[in-house]
């Protein structure tokens, strides 16, 4: 299996991507993973949900394109990249409240799986970054549009036209991490969260919803969708395809 899913006694639910082999790479499995673990969430006894990754070298590497090389055309990636977005939609609008725990870099995919989470907590010394422009497509799960929701205008095209991996200073000075740890990653997150767990549920459940509504009145979903379509007609271009076999080579020359 490539993730698992815990119920901790501190009253939330741990999903951890166990593909550390792979950088802990999404494939379809784990996107599996985070719809069962959206699901988990109604559970009243449940405050939160953490998500990090396996060992200590990465929280995650995005999309996996030993898996997604073979989608060559836009309708083919069309359904892999809607079917993500619409995880990421979900998460972001989950009633309660959400973790990125960056336990190791994050790139590409990785970096719209934390955008997607309420909080994103990272360790000291890790490197993230929206990388997508470098394999000529955008962000393509909804990220770069989640990004324009929750950074100001500035940092956040920086981010994602540079296409930059970054320190976790960086990262924090604009805006896209919230705190940083140097000990035990589960440690310093239950740390962090040890205050917000004491909360009534209904109360946390209410100032989410406040978040929730202003992103449905400004058609989030919507503006998702566009991002998706032209990331789509990214995809089947010439410049992608030679990226993703490039990758590939390297790949199985190692």
């Amino acid at each position: 299996m490539s993730f698992s899913i815990e119920k901790r006694e501190k009253g939330y639910l741990l999903f951890t991507i166990t593909r550390s082999e792979t950088r802990n790479a999404i494939n379809y499995d784990v996107m599996q993973g985070l719809t069962q673990a959206i699901s988990l969430m109604n559970d009243p006894t449940i405050k939160a949900l953490v998500i990090t990754g396996e060992g200590d070298q990465a929280f995650c590497s995005g999309g996996d394109l030993s898996v997604f090389h073979q989608l060559q055309t836009k309708e083919e990636a069309y359904g892999m990249l809607s079917k993500m977005s619409h995880i990421l939609y979900s998460l972001m609008t989950l009633t309660k409240p959400t973790i990125a725990l960056l336990n190791g870099t994050a790139v590409g995919g990785g970096c719209e799986l934390a955008a997607a989470c309420d909080f994103r907590l990272a360790r000291e010394g890790i490197r993230a970054g929206f990388v997508q422009g470098k394999q000529a497509i955008t962000t393509g799960w909804g990220g770069g549009t989640i990004l324009a929701e929750k950074l100001p205008a500035a940092p956040s095209m920086k981010l994602l036209m540079e296409a930059e991996i970054q320190t976790a200073d960086y990262l924090r000075e604009a805006g896209f991490i919230d705190h940083m740890y140097s000990n035990n990653h589960i440690s310093a997150c239950e740390t962090f969260l040890e205050k917000l767990l004491t909360v009534d549920i209904k109360v946390l459940e209410s100032y989410k919803m406040m978040w929730i509504l202003k992103w449905e009145e400004n058609k989030l979903r919507e503006r998702i969708e566009k991002e998706v379509r032209n990331c789509s007609v990214l995809w089947e271009s010439e410049s992608h395809h030679k990226y993703v076999q490039n990758f590939i080579s390297k790949k199985m020359k190692k």
